[in-house]
Protein backbone atom coordinates (compact mmCIF):
# COMPACT_ATOMS: atom_id res chain seq x y z
CA UNK A 1 0.00 0.00 0.00
CA UNK A 2 1.12 3.21 -0.64
CA UNK A 3 1.99 5.97 0.94
CA UNK A 4 -1.14 7.89 -0.86
CA UNK A 5 -3.20 5.13 -0.40
CA UNK A 6 -2.60 5.06 3.55
CA UNK A 7 -2.91 9.13 3.45
CA UNK A 8 -6.22 8.53 1.32
CA UNK A 9 -7.64 5.83 3.40
CA UNK A 10 -6.75 7.26 6.94
CA UNK A 11 -8.45 10.33 5.73
CA UNK A 12 -11.56 9.67 3.55
CA UNK A 13 -12.62 5.47 5.26
CA UNK A 14 -12.61 6.49 9.07
CA UNK A 15 -14.15 9.63 8.57
CA UNK A 16 -16.64 9.43 6.21
CA UNK A 17 -18.03 6.42 7.24
CA UNK A 18 -17.11 6.55 10.61
CA UNK A 19 -17.04 2.45 10.99
CA UNK A 20 -19.79 1.94 9.03
CA UNK A 21 -20.69 -0.10 5.71
CA UNK A 22 -18.24 1.64 2.72
CA UNK A 23 -20.82 0.37 0.59
CA UNK A 24 -23.23 3.74 0.13
CA UNK A 25 -20.27 6.00 0.16
CA UNK A 26 -18.27 4.04 -2.67
CA UNK A 27 -21.99 3.49 -4.54
CA UNK A 28 -21.59 7.52 -5.04
CA UNK A 29 -18.45 7.19 -6.50
CA UNK A 30 -19.04 4.81 -8.52
CA UNK A 31 -21.93 6.35 -10.30
CA UNK A 32 -19.03 9.16 -11.58
CA UNK A 33 -17.10 6.54 -13.27
CA UNK A 34 -15.09 5.25 -10.58
CA UNK A 35 -13.10 2.10 -10.21
CA UNK A 36 -12.23 -0.05 -7.11
CA UNK A 37 -8.48 1.37 -8.01
CA UNK A 38 -9.64 5.02 -7.94
CA UNK A 39 -10.18 4.28 -3.67
CA UNK A 40 -5.94 4.24 -2.98
CA UNK A 41 -5.85 7.67 -5.17
CA UNK A 42 -6.04 11.34 -3.08
CA UNK A 43 -8.96 12.48 -3.34
CA UNK A 44 -8.10 16.31 -4.72
CA UNK A 45 -10.61 19.40 -5.05
CA UNK A 46 -10.20 21.61 -7.85
CA UNK A 47 -12.51 25.16 -6.51
CA UNK A 48 -13.55 26.29 -10.15
CA UNK A 49 -14.26 30.08 -10.24
CA UNK A 50 -14.79 30.09 -13.86
CA UNK A 51 -18.29 32.42 -14.89
CA UNK A 52 -19.03 34.25 -17.59
CA UNK A 53 -19.97 37.25 -15.61
CA UNK A 54 -16.76 38.88 -15.32
CA UNK A 55 -13.89 38.74 -17.63
CA UNK A 56 -11.10 38.45 -14.65
CA UNK A 57 -12.93 34.73 -14.46
CA UNK A 58 -14.16 33.89 -17.89
CA UNK A 59 -10.69 32.70 -18.88
CA UNK A 60 -10.70 30.47 -15.62
CA UNK A 61 -12.22 27.53 -17.37
CA UNK A 62 -9.05 25.87 -19.17
CA UNK A 63 -6.75 26.69 -16.19
CA UNK A 64 -9.38 24.49 -14.02
CA UNK A 65 -9.18 22.10 -17.19
CA UNK A 66 -5.12 22.29 -17.05
CA UNK A 67 -5.06 21.72 -13.13
CA UNK A 68 -7.61 18.48 -13.67
CA UNK A 69 -5.28 17.34 -16.40
CA UNK A 70 -2.28 17.25 -13.98
CA UNK A 71 -3.88 16.21 -11.05
CA UNK A 72 -4.85 12.66 -13.10
CA UNK A 73 -1.16 12.61 -14.69
CA UNK A 74 0.01 12.87 -10.77
CA UNK A 75 -1.94 9.92 -9.21
CA UNK A 76 -4.81 11.70 -8.00
CA UNK A 77 -8.83 12.19 -8.53
CA UNK A 78 -9.90 15.57 -9.29
CA UNK A 79 -13.28 16.85 -7.65
CA UNK A 80 -14.25 19.79 -9.09
CA UNK A 81 -16.62 22.11 -7.45
CA UNK A 82 -18.21 26.15 -8.04
CA UNK A 83 -17.28 28.72 -6.45
CA UNK A 84 -19.16 32.51 -7.06
CA UNK A 85 -17.98 35.88 -7.99
CA UNK A 86 -18.69 39.28 -7.80
CA UNK A 87 -16.87 41.57 -10.48
CA UNK A 88 -15.84 45.00 -9.13
CA UNK A 89 -15.79 46.73 -12.11
CA UNK A 90 -19.38 46.31 -13.12
CA UNK A 91 -20.52 46.44 -9.67
CA UNK A 92 -18.21 49.57 -9.05
CA UNK A 93 -20.97 52.78 -8.36
CA UNK A 94 -24.40 50.68 -7.60
CA UNK A 95 -25.92 48.49 -4.86
CA UNK A 96 -24.28 45.41 -6.22
CA UNK A 97 -21.02 46.86 -5.33
CA UNK A 98 -22.20 45.82 -1.73
CA UNK A 99 -21.78 42.32 -2.41
CA UNK A 100 -18.48 42.44 -3.07
CA UNK A 101 -16.60 41.88 0.12
CA UNK A 102 -19.90 39.86 1.42
CA UNK A 103 -18.49 37.33 -1.87
CA UNK A 104 -15.29 37.30 -0.13
CA UNK A 105 -16.88 35.10 3.49
CA UNK A 106 -19.16 33.42 0.81
CA UNK A 107 -16.13 31.93 -1.02
CA UNK A 108 -14.20 30.90 1.68
CA UNK A 109 -17.08 29.55 2.65
CA UNK A 110 -17.82 27.47 -0.30
CA UNK A 111 -14.63 25.83 -0.25
CA UNK A 112 -14.03 25.27 3.47
CA UNK A 113 -17.36 23.47 3.09
CA UNK A 114 -16.87 21.26 -0.12
CA UNK A 115 -13.68 20.46 1.02
CA UNK A 116 -14.09 19.06 4.85
CA UNK A 117 -17.64 18.06 3.87
CA UNK A 118 -16.01 15.84 1.00
CA UNK A 119 -12.87 15.00 3.40
CA UNK A 120 -10.58 15.95 0.43
CA UNK A 121 -7.03 15.32 0.66
CA UNK A 122 -6.25 18.82 -0.91
CA UNK A 123 -7.22 21.62 -3.18
CA UNK A 124 -6.30 23.42 -6.24
CA UNK A 125 -8.00 27.17 -5.53
CA UNK A 126 -8.47 28.97 -9.33
CA UNK A 127 -9.79 32.13 -8.43
CA UNK A 128 -9.54 36.03 -11.07
CA UNK A 129 -11.53 38.28 -9.76
CA UNK A 130 -10.70 40.79 -6.38
CA UNK A 131 -12.36 39.05 -3.90
CA UNK A 132 -11.90 34.98 -5.25
CA UNK A 133 -8.22 35.59 -4.04
CA UNK A 134 -8.50 36.49 -0.40
CA UNK A 135 -11.84 34.19 0.01
CA UNK A 136 -10.04 31.21 -1.57
CA UNK A 137 -6.86 31.94 0.82
CA UNK A 138 -9.32 32.30 3.57
CA UNK A 139 -10.71 28.86 2.72
CA UNK A 140 -7.67 27.15 2.19
CA UNK A 141 -6.53 27.73 5.24
CA UNK A 142 -9.70 27.33 7.14
CA UNK A 143 -9.63 23.37 5.87
CA UNK A 144 -5.88 23.37 6.52
CA UNK A 145 -5.45 20.55 4.01
CA UNK A 146 -2.47 20.80 1.07
CA UNK A 147 -3.94 23.74 -0.99
CA UNK A 148 -2.34 25.62 -3.38
CA UNK A 149 -3.79 29.37 -5.45
CA UNK A 150 -3.75 29.33 -9.15
CA UNK A 151 -4.33 32.93 -10.12
CA UNK A 152 -6.55 33.30 -13.25
CA UNK A 153 -3.87 35.87 -14.67
CA UNK A 154 -4.06 39.45 -16.23
CA UNK A 155 -5.49 40.97 -18.63
CA UNK A 156 -4.08 42.50 -21.49
CA UNK A 157 -3.43 46.47 -21.88
CA UNK A 158 -6.28 48.17 -24.62
CA UNK A 159 -4.66 50.90 -27.45
CA UNK A 160 -6.28 53.99 -28.28
CA UNK A 161 -4.39 56.89 -29.63
CA UNK A 162 -1.09 55.66 -28.95
CA UNK A 163 -1.67 55.11 -25.48
CA UNK A 164 -1.96 51.57 -23.13
CA UNK A 165 -5.21 51.37 -21.69
CA UNK A 166 -6.88 49.43 -18.61
CA UNK A 167 -10.33 49.56 -16.85
CA UNK A 168 -9.45 52.65 -14.34
CA UNK A 169 -9.37 54.24 -17.54
CA UNK A 170 -12.44 54.30 -18.33
CA UNK A 171 -13.39 55.87 -14.69
CA UNK A 172 -10.96 58.73 -15.37
CA UNK A 173 -12.72 59.22 -18.46
CA UNK A 174 -15.85 60.02 -17.24
CA UNK A 175 -14.38 62.58 -14.93
CA UNK A 176 -13.15 64.21 -17.24
CA UNK A 177 -15.98 63.75 -19.92
CA UNK A 178 -18.10 65.66 -17.31
CA UNK A 179 -15.28 68.46 -16.41
CA UNK A 180 -15.41 69.16 -20.83
CA UNK A 181 -11.64 67.98 -20.94
CA UNK A 182 -13.16 65.05 -23.22
CA UNK A 183 -15.18 64.32 -25.89
CA UNK A 184 -17.92 61.74 -25.76
CA UNK A 185 -16.91 60.03 -29.17
CA UNK A 186 -13.54 59.48 -26.98
CA UNK A 187 -15.30 58.55 -24.24
CA UNK A 188 -17.03 55.93 -26.11
CA UNK A 189 -13.85 54.29 -28.07
CA UNK A 190 -11.80 54.22 -24.16
CA UNK A 191 -15.05 52.52 -22.64
CA UNK A 192 -14.67 50.07 -25.85
CA UNK A 193 -11.31 49.27 -25.62
CA UNK A 194 -9.99 49.48 -22.24
CA UNK A 195 -10.93 45.96 -21.60
CA UNK A 196 -9.51 43.23 -24.87
CA UNK A 197 -10.07 40.21 -23.39
CA UNK A 198 -10.10 37.61 -20.77
CA UNK A 199 -7.85 38.14 -17.53
CA UNK A 200 -8.21 40.59 -13.93
CA UNK A 201 -7.58 44.20 -13.88
CA UNK A 202 -4.19 44.99 -15.21
CA UNK A 203 -2.61 47.64 -12.82
CA UNK A 204 -1.35 46.61 -9.41
CA UNK A 205 -4.72 46.97 -8.49
CA UNK A 206 -6.40 44.45 -6.20
CA UNK A 207 -6.49 41.06 -8.27
CA UNK A 208 -2.64 41.56 -8.63
CA UNK A 209 -1.97 42.91 -5.56
CA UNK A 210 -3.48 39.88 -3.98
CA UNK A 211 -1.64 36.96 -6.44
CA UNK A 212 1.47 38.47 -5.77
CA UNK A 213 1.73 38.34 -2.37
CA UNK A 214 0.58 35.14 -2.60
CA UNK A 215 3.65 34.14 -4.51
CA UNK A 216 6.03 35.63 -1.56
CA UNK A 217 3.70 34.15 0.72
CA UNK A 218 4.58 30.78 -0.67
CA UNK A 219 1.31 29.80 -1.77
CA UNK A 220 1.98 30.10 -5.22
CA UNK A 221 4.08 29.17 -7.96
CA UNK A 222 7.37 31.44 -8.74
CA UNK A 223 6.33 34.15 -11.97
CA UNK A 224 2.49 32.58 -11.72
CA UNK A 225 1.11 36.04 -10.21
CA UNK A 226 2.17 38.29 -13.23
CA UNK A 227 1.25 35.52 -16.52
CA UNK A 228 -1.33 36.97 -18.59
CA UNK A 229 -4.68 34.88 -18.97
CA UNK A 230 -4.11 34.58 -22.92
CA UNK A 231 -1.08 33.03 -22.90
CA UNK A 232 -0.24 29.69 -22.38
CA UNK A 233 2.08 30.04 -19.86
CA UNK A 234 -0.62 30.66 -17.83
CA UNK A 235 -2.16 26.75 -18.47
CA UNK A 236 1.05 25.48 -18.16
CA UNK A 237 1.62 26.71 -14.70
CA UNK A 238 -1.91 25.73 -14.01
CA UNK A 239 -1.14 22.17 -14.64
CA UNK A 240 2.60 22.37 -12.52
CA UNK A 241 0.78 23.68 -9.57
CA UNK A 242 -1.42 20.72 -9.50
CA UNK A 243 1.32 18.71 -9.70
CA UNK A 244 3.42 20.74 -7.01
CA UNK A 245 0.43 19.73 -4.57
CA UNK A 246 0.46 16.01 -5.60
CA UNK A 247 3.97 16.43 -3.69
CA UNK A 248 2.98 18.26 -1.39
CA UNK A 249 0.29 16.02 -0.09
CA UNK A 250 2.85 13.21 0.13
CA UNK A 251 5.16 15.71 1.96
CA UNK A 252 1.96 16.15 4.40
CA UNK A 253 2.74 20.31 3.47
CA UNK A 254 -0.39 22.40 4.94
CA UNK A 255 -1.34 26.04 4.43
CA UNK A 256 -0.74 26.53 8.35
CA UNK A 257 2.60 25.02 7.99
CA UNK A 258 3.53 27.67 5.35
CA UNK A 259 1.68 31.05 6.43
CA UNK A 260 3.66 32.20 9.35
CA UNK A 261 3.84 35.66 10.56
CA UNK A 262 7.28 35.87 8.99
CA UNK A 263 5.51 34.79 5.70
CA UNK A 264 3.04 37.34 6.28
CA UNK A 265 5.68 39.62 6.25
CA UNK A 266 7.25 38.57 3.21
CA UNK A 267 3.92 38.77 1.77
CA UNK A 268 3.52 42.51 2.77
CA UNK A 269 6.94 43.76 2.25
CA UNK A 270 6.02 42.44 -1.48
CA UNK A 271 2.72 44.60 -1.36
CA UNK A 272 5.36 47.63 -0.23
CA UNK A 273 7.40 47.25 -2.83
CA UNK A 274 5.07 46.84 -5.89
CA UNK A 275 3.26 49.69 -4.59
CA UNK A 276 0.22 47.21 -3.99
CA UNK A 277 -3.93 48.19 -2.94
CA UNK A 278 -5.16 49.22 -0.02
CA UNK A 279 -7.21 46.22 -0.06
CA UNK A 280 -4.60 43.91 0.68
CA UNK A 281 -4.73 45.62 4.30
CA UNK A 282 -8.27 44.68 5.28
CA UNK A 283 -7.89 40.74 3.12
CA UNK A 284 -4.64 40.63 4.85
CA UNK A 285 -5.91 40.84 8.44
CA UNK A 286 -8.77 38.53 7.75
CA UNK A 287 -6.12 36.10 5.89
CA UNK A 288 -4.15 36.17 9.19
CA UNK A 289 -7.26 35.89 10.78
CA UNK A 290 -8.12 32.66 9.37
CA UNK A 291 -4.19 31.39 10.00
CA UNK A 292 -4.51 31.60 13.62
CA UNK A 293 -1.47 34.25 13.33
CA UNK A 294 -1.60 37.63 15.13
CA UNK A 295 -0.87 40.12 12.63
CA UNK A 296 -2.59 43.64 13.45
CA UNK A 297 -3.07 46.53 11.19
CA UNK A 298 -0.04 48.21 13.24
CA UNK A 299 2.44 45.64 11.68
CA UNK A 300 1.32 47.47 8.36
CA UNK A 301 3.24 50.61 9.11
CA UNK A 302 5.70 49.00 11.23
CA UNK A 303 6.49 47.05 7.59
CA UNK A 304 5.72 50.31 5.44
CA UNK A 305 8.59 52.19 7.38
CA UNK A 306 11.44 50.11 6.55
CA UNK A 307 10.15 48.68 3.06
CA UNK A 308 10.88 51.15 -0.28
CA UNK A 309 8.59 51.14 -2.93
CA UNK A 310 10.66 49.65 -5.85
CA UNK A 311 8.17 49.18 -8.94
CA UNK A 312 6.53 51.82 -11.24
CA UNK A 313 3.03 50.38 -11.60
CA UNK A 314 -0.18 51.67 -11.72
CA UNK A 315 -2.51 53.14 -10.56
CA UNK A 316 0.08 55.68 -9.73
CA UNK A 317 2.85 54.74 -11.74
CA UNK A 318 3.48 54.18 -15.37
CA UNK A 319 3.38 50.19 -16.31
CA UNK A 320 1.20 47.42 -15.95
CA UNK A 321 1.50 43.95 -14.78
CA UNK A 322 2.16 42.50 -17.96
CA UNK A 323 5.56 44.95 -18.02
CA UNK A 324 6.31 43.39 -14.53
CA UNK A 325 6.22 40.09 -15.67
CA UNK A 326 8.78 40.74 -18.79
CA UNK A 327 10.77 43.01 -16.25
CA UNK A 328 11.44 39.25 -14.23
CA UNK A 329 8.01 39.27 -12.33
CA UNK A 330 7.33 38.84 -8.55
CA UNK A 331 10.90 36.75 -8.05
CA UNK A 332 13.03 39.43 -9.28
CA UNK A 333 11.63 41.44 -6.62
CA UNK A 334 11.83 39.24 -4.35
CA UNK A 335 15.40 38.74 -4.81
CA UNK A 336 16.08 41.94 -4.46
CA UNK A 337 14.46 42.54 -1.24
CA UNK A 338 16.05 39.33 0.08
CA UNK A 339 19.39 40.36 -0.53
CA UNK A 340 18.27 43.47 1.22
CA UNK A 341 17.56 41.52 4.38
CA UNK A 342 13.76 42.76 3.79
CA UNK A 343 12.56 39.39 3.11
CA UNK A 344 12.73 36.19 5.24
CA UNK A 345 14.29 33.60 2.90
CA UNK A 346 13.79 30.80 5.45
CA UNK A 347 10.01 30.54 5.00
CA UNK A 348 8.55 27.61 3.32
CA UNK A 349 6.57 27.44 0.33
CA UNK A 350 4.12 24.72 -1.16
CA UNK A 351 6.87 23.30 -3.49
CA UNK A 352 8.48 22.21 0.12
CA UNK A 353 11.55 24.67 -0.63
CA UNK A 354 12.69 27.76 0.90
CA UNK A 355 12.17 31.38 -0.49
CA UNK A 356 16.12 31.65 -0.55
CA UNK A 357 15.95 27.89 -2.55
CA UNK A 358 12.94 29.36 -4.54
CA UNK A 359 15.19 32.73 -5.23
CA UNK A 360 18.83 30.90 -5.72
CA UNK A 361 18.95 31.17 -9.46
CA UNK A 362 17.34 34.44 -9.93
CA UNK A 363 19.62 37.73 -10.80
CA UNK A 364 20.85 39.68 -7.98
CA UNK A 365 19.76 42.73 -9.79
CA UNK A 366 17.04 44.30 -12.06
CA UNK A 367 17.97 43.93 -15.69
CA UNK A 368 19.86 46.93 -16.49
CA UNK A 369 17.19 47.55 -19.99
CA UNK A 370 14.02 47.59 -17.86
CA UNK A 371 12.95 50.84 -15.51
CA UNK A 372 9.81 48.86 -14.08
CA UNK A 373 11.61 47.19 -11.02
CA UNK A 374 14.41 49.04 -9.78
CA UNK A 375 17.04 48.96 -6.96
CA UNK A 376 16.78 49.71 -3.32
CA UNK A 377 19.23 52.64 -4.04
CA UNK A 378 17.07 53.81 -6.58
CA UNK A 379 13.62 53.25 -5.35
CA UNK A 380 10.80 55.40 -6.44
CA UNK A 381 10.27 55.99 -2.91
CA UNK A 382 12.26 55.39 0.34
CA UNK A 383 9.23 53.67 2.42
CA UNK A 384 6.25 52.02 1.64
CA UNK A 385 3.22 53.87 0.41
CA UNK A 386 0.00 51.96 1.96
CA UNK A 387 0.80 54.00 5.26
CA UNK A 388 -1.94 53.55 8.44
CA UNK A 389 -3.54 57.23 9.60
CA UNK A 390 -4.85 57.40 12.96
CA UNK A 391 -6.56 60.33 15.14
CA UNK A 392 -9.88 61.24 16.44
CA UNK A 393 -11.46 60.62 13.54
CA UNK A 394 -9.69 57.25 12.86
CA UNK A 395 -8.48 55.72 16.91
CA UNK A 396 -8.11 52.31 15.34
CA UNK A 397 -6.91 53.36 12.42
CA UNK A 398 -7.56 54.10 8.51
CA UNK A 399 -5.59 53.24 5.01
CA UNK A 400 -4.07 56.10 3.13
CA UNK A 401 -1.93 55.05 -0.29
CA UNK A 402 0.42 57.78 0.32
CA UNK A 403 2.62 57.78 -3.03
CA UNK A 404 2.91 59.89 -5.87
CA UNK A 405 1.44 62.62 -4.53
CA UNK A 406 3.28 66.40 -4.88
CA UNK A 407 1.51 67.59 -1.20
CA UNK A 408 0.35 64.60 1.17
CA UNK A 409 -0.73 66.89 3.43
CA UNK A 410 -4.41 68.66 3.50
CA UNK A 411 -6.41 70.71 6.34
CA UNK A 412 -9.83 71.81 4.33
CA UNK A 413 -13.68 71.92 5.03
CA UNK A 414 -15.85 68.89 5.06
CA UNK A 415 -18.44 67.98 2.75
CA UNK A 416 -20.63 65.14 3.96
CA UNK A 417 -22.66 62.58 2.09
CA UNK A 418 -23.95 59.47 3.56
CA UNK A 419 -24.02 57.55 0.17
CA UNK A 420 -21.76 57.26 -2.61
CA UNK A 421 -24.12 58.48 -5.48
CA UNK A 422 -24.91 61.50 -3.59
CA UNK A 423 -21.12 62.26 -3.69
CA UNK A 424 -20.47 61.34 -7.12
CA UNK A 425 -23.21 63.51 -7.98
CA UNK A 426 -21.53 66.44 -6.58
CA UNK A 427 -18.29 66.01 -8.28
CA UNK A 428 -19.78 65.61 -11.94
CA UNK A 429 -21.92 68.60 -11.18
CA UNK A 430 -19.19 70.69 -10.42
CA UNK A 431 -20.33 71.19 -6.62
CA UNK A 432 -16.51 70.17 -5.33
CA UNK A 433 -13.95 72.66 -5.52
CA UNK A 434 -9.81 72.93 -4.75
CA UNK A 435 -9.12 72.21 -0.88
CA UNK A 436 -12.46 70.69 -0.02
CA UNK A 437 -12.02 67.31 2.33
CA UNK A 438 -14.86 64.98 1.18
CA UNK A 439 -16.58 62.77 3.72
CA UNK A 440 -18.22 59.12 2.56
CA UNK A 441 -19.75 57.48 5.39
CA UNK A 442 -21.95 55.12 6.63
CA UNK A 443 -20.30 52.72 3.76
CA UNK A 444 -18.32 50.95 6.20
CA UNK A 445 -18.59 47.04 7.08
CA UNK A 446 -21.66 47.07 8.90
CA UNK A 447 -23.33 50.22 8.02
CA UNK A 448 -22.89 49.61 3.99
CA UNK A 449 -23.27 47.25 4.33
CA UNK A 450 -20.18 45.15 2.85
CA UNK A 451 -18.21 48.28 2.99
CA UNK A 452 -18.19 49.02 -1.16
CA UNK A 453 -15.39 50.47 -3.17
CA UNK A 454 -15.41 54.09 -3.94
CA UNK A 455 -13.48 54.15 -7.56
CA UNK A 456 -16.33 55.93 -9.33
CA UNK A 457 -16.23 58.98 -6.79
CA UNK A 458 -12.32 59.01 -7.16
CA UNK A 459 -11.90 57.77 -10.88
CA UNK A 460 -14.51 61.08 -11.26
CA UNK A 461 -12.19 63.39 -9.19
CA UNK A 462 -8.49 62.64 -11.12
CA UNK A 463 -10.65 62.90 -14.38
CA UNK A 464 -11.56 66.24 -13.08
CA UNK A 465 -8.48 67.30 -11.68
CA UNK A 466 -9.25 67.41 -8.33
CA UNK A 467 -6.91 64.27 -7.35
CA UNK A 468 -4.19 66.39 -5.39
CA UNK A 469 -6.09 68.83 -3.88
CA UNK A 470 -9.38 66.99 -2.90
CA UNK A 471 -9.26 65.02 0.01
CA UNK A 472 -11.61 61.98 0.69
CA UNK A 473 -11.98 60.27 3.91
CA UNK A 474 -14.67 57.24 4.27
CA UNK A 475 -15.49 54.38 6.02
CA UNK A 476 -15.92 52.41 2.68
CA UNK A 477 -12.95 50.54 0.27
CA UNK A 478 -11.45 52.14 -2.85
CA UNK A 479 -10.57 50.14 -5.86
CA UNK A 480 -7.08 49.23 -6.16
CA UNK A 481 -7.43 51.37 -8.85
CA UNK A 482 -7.52 54.47 -7.05
CA UNK A 483 -4.85 56.70 -5.98
CA UNK A 484 -5.20 60.82 -4.77
CA UNK A 485 -5.33 62.16 -1.66
CA UNK A 486 -8.41 59.35 -0.32
CA UNK A 487 -8.39 57.53 3.26
CA UNK A 488 -10.68 54.28 3.90
CA UNK A 489 -11.38 51.81 6.28
CA UNK A 490 -11.99 54.41 8.88
CA UNK A 491 -12.67 52.74 12.04
CA UNK A 492 -14.69 52.83 14.05
CA UNK A 493 -17.11 53.56 11.25
CA UNK A 494 -19.96 55.59 11.08
CA UNK A 495 -22.59 52.88 11.84
CA UNK A 496 -20.56 52.14 14.93
CA UNK A 497 -21.06 55.68 15.90
CA UNK A 498 -17.72 56.81 15.15
CA UNK A 499 -16.64 60.41 14.54
CA UNK A 500 -16.86 60.50 11.17
CA UNK A 501 -20.33 60.11 12.01
CA UNK A 502 -20.31 63.26 13.89
CA UNK A 503 -18.36 65.26 10.97
CA UNK A 504 -20.70 68.17 9.93
CA UNK A 505 -20.31 70.59 6.43
CA UNK A 506 -18.21 73.00 7.10
CA UNK A 507 -15.76 71.22 9.52
CA UNK A 508 -12.26 71.77 9.83
CA UNK A 509 -10.35 68.14 9.07
CA UNK A 510 -6.88 67.82 8.42
CA UNK A 511 -5.10 64.74 6.24
CA UNK A 512 -1.29 64.52 6.97
CA UNK A 513 0.21 61.64 5.27
CA UNK A 514 3.64 62.95 6.83
CA UNK A 515 2.19 62.44 10.43
CA UNK A 516 0.27 59.91 10.14
CA UNK A 517 -3.03 62.12 11.22
CA UNK A 518 -6.46 61.95 10.40
CA UNK A 519 -8.33 64.60 12.31
CA UNK A 520 -11.38 66.48 13.08
CA UNK A 521 -11.20 69.87 14.00
CA UNK A 522 -13.68 70.35 16.39
CA UNK A 523 -12.68 70.66 20.57
CA UNK A 524 -14.38 67.53 22.56
CA UNK A 525 -17.07 69.32 24.26
CA UNK A 526 -18.79 69.68 20.61
CA UNK A 527 -17.56 66.11 19.52
CA UNK A 528 -19.37 64.91 23.23
CA UNK A 529 -22.16 67.25 22.40
CA UNK A 530 -22.40 65.74 19.02
CA UNK A 531 -22.04 62.21 20.24
CA UNK A 532 -25.34 62.50 22.62
CA UNK A 533 -27.34 63.54 20.14
CA UNK A 534 -26.14 60.69 17.48
CA UNK A 535 -28.81 58.02 16.86
CA UNK A 536 -27.89 54.97 14.70
CA UNK A 537 -29.86 54.41 11.58
CA UNK A 538 -31.97 51.35 10.91
CA UNK A 539 -30.11 48.66 8.69
CA UNK A 540 -30.46 49.14 5.46
CA UNK A 541 -31.08 44.84 5.08
CA UNK A 542 -32.82 43.24 7.60
CA UNK A 543 -32.96 39.51 5.53
CA UNK A 544 -30.73 37.33 4.19
CA UNK A 545 -26.84 37.85 3.24
CA UNK A 546 -26.28 41.24 3.24
CA UNK A 547 -28.06 41.26 6.79
CA UNK A 548 -26.35 38.38 8.02
CA UNK A 549 -22.75 40.14 7.01
CA UNK A 550 -23.73 43.25 8.47
CA UNK A 551 -24.33 41.69 12.01
CA UNK A 552 -21.63 39.88 11.89
CA UNK A 553 -18.78 41.79 10.74
CA UNK A 554 -16.15 43.16 12.70
CA UNK A 555 -14.36 46.70 12.49
CA UNK A 556 -11.95 47.14 9.46
CA UNK A 557 -9.37 47.47 11.48
CA UNK A 558 -9.51 43.65 12.09
CA UNK A 559 -10.62 42.48 8.57
CA UNK A 560 -14.00 42.73 8.51
CA UNK A 561 -14.34 39.28 9.20
CA UNK A 562 -17.13 37.00 10.26
CA UNK A 563 -15.95 35.03 13.18
CA UNK A 564 -14.64 37.25 15.55
CA UNK A 565 -16.29 36.05 18.51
Amino acid sequence: MTEQTIHFKNLRSDNITQGKSRAPNRSMYYAMGYTEADFGKPMIGVANGHSTITPCNSGLQKLADAAVAGIEEAGGNAQIFGTPTISDGMAMGTEGMKYSLVSREVISDCIETCVQGQWMDGVVVVGGCDKNMPGGMMGMLRANVPAIYVYGGTILPGRYKGQDLNIVSVFEAVGQNAAGNMSDEDLREIEMRAVPGPGSCGGMYTANTMSSSFEALGMSLPYSSTMANPHDEKQNSAKESAQVLMNAIKLGLKPRDIVTKKALENAVAVIMATGGSTNAVLHFLAISHAAGVEFTIDDFERMRKKVPVICDLKPSGKYLAVDLHLAGGIPQVMKVLLNAGLLHGDCMTISGQTIAEVLKDVPDSPRADQDVIRSIDKALYKEGHLAILKGNISPEGAVAKITGLKNPVITGPAKCFDDEQSALKAILDGKITHGDVMILRYLGPKGGPGMPEMLAPTGALIGAGLGETVGLITDGRFSGGTWGMVVGHVAPEAYAGGVIALIENGDSVTIDAKQLLLQLNVDEATIATRRAAWKQPEPRYTRGVQAKFAFNASSASKGAVLDLY
